[in-house]
């Protein structure tokens, strides 16, 4: 396997995950929109391109982290996209969250052109892609996985990349991964508020609650942040919205119903409309809190 890899996206995921790639040994070639967090990649020891293109040129394992889908088909299909450049056999790795539908797309244009495209979205947040511990949902082909499998052991941990299925599986798993942290929020968000209005230390309640079975990542981090009432993203409310706007088609398009989702997707808009669009996710709890009259 090649030890170069192309690395396109450095934003609050990407640049600590290209960045575990250069400490783990590879070779990285890296673009972005922003500037500042390739030459900061350069400064460490990684190569910047000027395109899409010129990432594909160098690189045949290349891993995109992305806002949306229309972003992801503009790198690979637009005007100096990979598409245009890149070798027979490449493997593009997607970790962006898109609909499922644009993975299965992408996939199956990759393949027409020789290529192979994994949608492999995660999960661990920005303290997962520091520490190198993400999770990766991974849908495609088993055997391009098998190729890339070292690359993603560099940025997660090895007995969390799950091959989750067929092309555009690992959206669906995300899909249900932002439906389970978005209902935990929602509920922690309301005990912590009953904690306050009861007139008890919410701190010692999740104290409490983290011995039982109401023990979670969301309890024990998110948690801790709506006590605190720390808001700096981790993650943006804005990208949660965007999230959470893909689970609510796909759970129609599905035919599953949203009874739980529908009111969290009411809470993500209602601190989106507050103007906390660029405040961690976590503080939809806000909207608790203040319909709690705390």
């Amino acid at each position: 396997m090649s030890n170069t890899v192309g690395f396109i996206g450095l934003g609050l995921m990407g640049k600590p995950m290209a960045r575990n790639l250069l400490k783990k040994g590879f070779s990285v070639i890296a673009h972005s929109r922003s500037q500042g967090p390739v030459q900061e990649l350069v400064a460490e020891g990684a190569k910047a391109a000027t395109s899409p293109a010129e990432v594909a040129q160098a690189a045949r394992r290349i891993i995109t982290m992305l806002p949306d889908g229309p972003d992801v088909e503009q790198v690979l299909t637009g005007e100096n996209g990979v598409f245009g450049a890149m070798a027979t056999g490449t493997v593009i790795v997607d970790s962006s969250t898109i609909a499922p539908a644009t993975a299965r797309k992408m996939a199956a244009q990759a393949t027409e052109r020789g290529a192979s495209f994994l949608d492999a979205p995660v999960s661990g947040g920005e303290i997962g892609a520091i520490d190198g511990t993400l999770t990766f949902m991974v849908g495609g082909d088993g055997a391009a996985l098998e190729s890339v499998r070292e690359i993603l052991d560099a940025m997660g941990k090895p007995e969390r990349i799950v091959h989750v299925g067929a092309s555009g599986a690992g959206q669906i798993c995300k899909v249900c991964n932002q439906i389970v942290l978005g209902g935990t929020m929602s509920v922690v968000a309301e005990a912590i508020a009953l904690s306050r209005k009861a007139g008890v230390d919410p701190m010692k309640v999740r104290a409490a609650l983290m011995g039982g079975f109401a023990q979670s990542r969301v309890l024990e981090v998110h948690g801790e942040r709506m006590i605190t009432g720390n808001w700096k993203p981790g993650f943006k409310t804005r990208l949660f919205k965007k999230d959470f706007g893909i689970a609510m088609h796909t759970l129609a398009e599905q035919g599953v119903p949203a009874v739980t989702s529908a009111v969290v997707q009411q809470l993500i808009l209602a601190q989106m409309a507050a103007g906390g669009g660029e405040d961690d996710y976590s503080a939809i709890a806000r909207t608790i809190f203040e319909m709690s009259e705390l």
